[in-house]
C-alpha cells in the first residue's frame, strides 16, 4: 500500500489491529498513552512511534483510534496534541472505540470544521478476533468516506458494513451488546441448571447446540463456564461500561431494556466480588456463589 496511517491506542484490541495494518503494507505510526507499549509494538512490527496523537497523525490518510471510553476518545482526538491537530485536510479518522453515538456525532462535527472525515466503526469479535484479523466492523458515516476507508479497515476485519450516518455504527454495537448480555445470562442459567440437575453439561451442550439454542456464545464459552475459568477475554468492567452506554441511549430514545438492565446489575454484583477482570461469561460464577 505504502499509504501512511496512524493507530492510536494499543490495548488488547488495538495492538493486533495495528499489526494487521502493517502486515497489509501500510506505513503505520502508533501512539499509546504508555510509551513503552508503543515501543514494544514497533519492536515487533516495525513502523514508528510518536510522542503525541497529533504527531502520529501527521501526513496520515487514515487515523485509527481504539481507546477506552468517550472521555479517552476526546483526549486523544481534540486539543493541541490531539489527532485532529495533526491531520491533513481530507484525511479520515476511523474510531474503533465502543463509545456513545453522541461523542461520534460531536467528533464528526468538529472534524468537519477542519475538512476531515470521520467514521464511527466499533468492532465485535473480541481479542481473539483482533489477533486473527477477523473482526466484524459496524460503521457509521458518509458513503464517500466509507468507500475510501473500507479497504484499510478490512486489514483487520472479516466483515465491514456501513449501517448509516455517523452514530449508526455505535448504535449497532449497542444492539450487539444488548443481545450478548441476554445470551450470556441465559447460557449461564442453563448450564448452572444442567449441573444442579446432575446432567453431563458437555453432552447437554453437544445436543442442544445442534438445535435452536445454538449461539456463538454457547459454542465458544460453554467449556470455560463449566470449568469456572474466566482469566481471559472481554472483561466485566468493559461490558459494564458498554451496557451503561446502551441503557443511557435507551432512555434517550425511549426504548425499554429490562433484561439489559438486569444483567447490568448482575455484572455489578461481580464487580462487588472483585471479579472486574473476569471474562463476561463469568455470569455463571455469580450463580454458583448465590446457590452455594
Amino acid at each position: 500500500m505504502n499509504e501512511k496511517v496512524a493507530f492510536i491506542g494499543l490495548g488488547n484490541m488495538g495492538y493486533p489491529m495495528a499489526g494487521h495494518l502493517k502486515s497489509a503494507g501500510y506505513e503505520v505510526t502508533v501512539y499509546n498513552r504508555t510509551a513503552a507499549k508503543a515501543e514494544a509494538w514497533v519492536g515487533e512490527h516495525g513502523g514508528a512511534a510518536a510522542a503525541t496523537p497529533a504527531e502520529a497523525a501527521e501526513g496520515a490518510a487514515f487515523v485509527f483510534t481504539c481507546v477506552g471510553n468517550d472521555d479517552d476518545l476526546r483526549a486523544v482526538v481534540l486539543g493541541e496534541s490531539g489527532a485532529f491537530a495533526g491531520m491533513r485536510e481530507g484525511a479520515i479518522l476511523i474510531d474503533n472505540t465502543t463509545a456513545s453515538a453522541t461523542v461520534a456525532r460531536e467528533l464528526a462535527a468538529a472534524g468537519g470544521e477542519r475538512g476531515l472525515g470521520f467514521l464511527d466503526a466499533p468492532v465485535s469479535g473480541g481479542e481473539e478476533g483482533a489477533k486473527k484479523g477477523m473482526l466484524t466492523v459496524m460503521v457509521g458515516g458518509a458513503p464517500d468516506h466509507f468507500a475510501r476507508a473500507e479497504t484499510a479497515i478490512g486489514a483487520y476485519a472479516r466483515a465491514v458494513t456501513l449501517l448509516g450516518p455517523v452514530g449508526a455504527g455505535q448504535l449497532t454495537k449497542m444492539v450487539n451488546q444488548i443481545c450478548i448480555a441476554g445470551l450470556l445470562q441465559g447460557l449461564a442459567e442453563g448450564l448452572n441448571f444442567t449441573i444442579k440437575a446432575g446432567l453431563d453439561p458437555h453432552r447437554v451442550v453437544e445436543v442442544i447446540s445442534k438445535g435452536a439454542a445454538q449461539s456463538w456464545q454457547m459454542d465458544n464459552r460453554h467449556a470455560n463456564m463449566i470449568e469456572d475459568r474466566f482469566d481471559f477475554g472481554f472483561a466485566v468492567d468493559w461490558m459494564r461500561k458498554d451496557l451503561g452506554i446502551c441503557l443511557a441511549e435507551g432512555r434517550e430514545i425511549g426504548a425499554s431494556l429490562p433484561v439489559t438492565a438486569l444483567v447490568d446489575q448482575f455484572y455489578g454484583d461481580l464487580q462487588a466480588m472483585g471479579k472486574n477482570r473476569m471474562d463476561t461469561s463469568s455470569l455463571i460464577h455469580r450463580l454458583r456463589r448465590l446457590d452455594g
